[in-house]
């Protein structure tokens, strides 16, 4: 939770997919000073949660801003309370941190570099730039994998500028082009390190086992 102040309120639409039908709902964009909400990006979708409690339906990056589509208005300068949906949360916090470790022992294990990743309700789909990975490599990253969870080993976040030397360490190196100031970095201990947005756990234990079904 967070204590935090209304910056902007504005009227907004937001679109959105009910069992396959597409609807338009009216409500409120609002800007705040601070928040505990992820919006969606780097792969991973935005948190849902509450502002006093009313449900935050959307929240979107503009810019460095996060703008959270609520059906009712807010006061510009009204202190509000954030709440996070935790489940969604955590749920998205393991599919993105095993997803980084999939892809590190993918490309150190094989040289299979990841093209793109999917964080779904029920599983994460990851592409690889190989036309065929046999079940003995699928078991091989995944016996690895599970192993680094049982060793639990943490997961630290760090702010690096990109003159720093150790910016050329990590696994990948694009930015959006509105991006300024410290470059994040998602440093899996001993095993990767690689910029990301996204929210992580605190240490591979919380990811319990890793499954693989390869297609």
């Amino acid at each position: 939770m967070l204590l935090t102040e209304v910056v902007s309120c504005h009227p907004a639409q937001l679109k959105v997919e009910n069992e396959g039908k597409k609807s338009t709902v009216s409500g409120f964009n609002i800007l705040l000073k601070d928040t505990v909400l992820f919006p969606e990006g780097g792969g991973q979708p935005d948190d849902r949660g509450f502002i006093h409690e009313v449900p935050v339906l959307r929240v979107t990056r503009q810019g460095p801003d996060a703008v959270h589509f609520v059906p009712s208005p807010f006061e510009p300068g009204a202190g509000v309370l954030v709440k996070v949906d935790w489940n969604r949360r955590f749920d998205h916090m393991q599919q993105h941190s095993g997803q980084h470790l999939v892809t590190a022992f993918a490309d150190s294990l094989y040289g299979f570099k990841t093209t793109s990743w999917e964080l779904g309700r029920q599983r994460s789909v990851i592409e690889l730039d190989t036309p065929l990975v046999t079940v003995q490599q699928a078991e091989a990253i995944e016996k690895t994998v599970n192993q680094k969870i049982r060793e639990h080993v943490p997961v630290n976040v760090r702010l690096i500028t990109v003159d720093n030397p150790e910016f050329n360490k990590v696994r990948s190196h694009g930015l959006p082009d509105d991006h300024a100031g410290p470059v994040r970095i998602i440093d899996i201990e001993g095993v990767d390190a690689n910029m990301c947005c996204g929210t992580h756990v605190r240490n591979l234990s919380d990811l319990q086992t890793l499954t693989s079904l390869l297609k």
